[in-house]
């Protein structure tokens, strides 16, 4: 039987990401190691750095990935509907978990010293920004309010990244239907 399988370049490069949040959950930053995740994913340290160069480049690109996980794309979603999927969606199971919550902070904290992985939050912040400002503004002017949607859709991020990080601390303090509670209600003086 053959040591590793071979794999397409995009599914190899899809498993070692899903490995490398596997050792992110497991363990925080102390776990993101190459030697884990070529032990887990069964191929050799070549096989990594082929695939991403360097281990933060593999950083960077785990953080793009769980963005894409656990952020709603609200995009395609009529302006009515987005700001409801955006505080259904970042507190649903799947992004509201003391395991994806645990992912968040290691990456959190590798931000100031990574610069490729600072780069991709600069990158991946920015489209978030964009979509929660551009959905409070729809929002708002189906409703004839005036707001400053960029600074209000940094507000309710900051909000969003506060509750995430009390509940991963103490879940007992903040659940998920009181997490979306807390949005709606800050959301509300605002936007009616």
């Amino acid at each position: 039987m053959a040591r590793f399988t071979r794999l397409s370049s995009e599914d190899r490069r899809a498993q070692l990401i899903d490995v490398g949040l596997a050792c992110l959950a497991e363990g925080g930053i102390l776990h993101f190691t190459v030697d884990r995740i070529c032990k887990a994913a069964g191929v050799s340290r070549g096989l990594v750095m082929h695939h991403f160069g360097s281990m933060a480049d593999m950083l960077a690109a785990v953080y793009a990935r769980l963005y894409r996980d656990t952020v709603p794309d609200l995009t395609a979603l009529p302006p009515e509907a987005r700001l409801e999927a955006l505080i259904e969606g970042v507190f649903a199971p799947k992004a509201f978990s003391r395991e994806v919550l645990a992912v968040w902070l290691a990456l959190w904290g590798q931000i100031a010293v990574t610069p490729a992985l600072k780069a991709e939050h600069q990158r991946q912040y920015r489209v978030y920004l964009a979509e929660v400002g551009d959905a409070i503004a729809a929002f708002a002017a189906a409703r004839g309010r005036k707001v400053d949607a960029p600074a209000l859709a940094m507000s309710l991020i900051c909000l969003i990244d506060g509750i995430c990080l009390q509940h991963c601390m103490d879940p007992e303090v903040i659940g998920p239907e009181a997490a979306k509670e807390a949005c709606r209600a800050f959301l509300a003086p605002h936007l009616g």
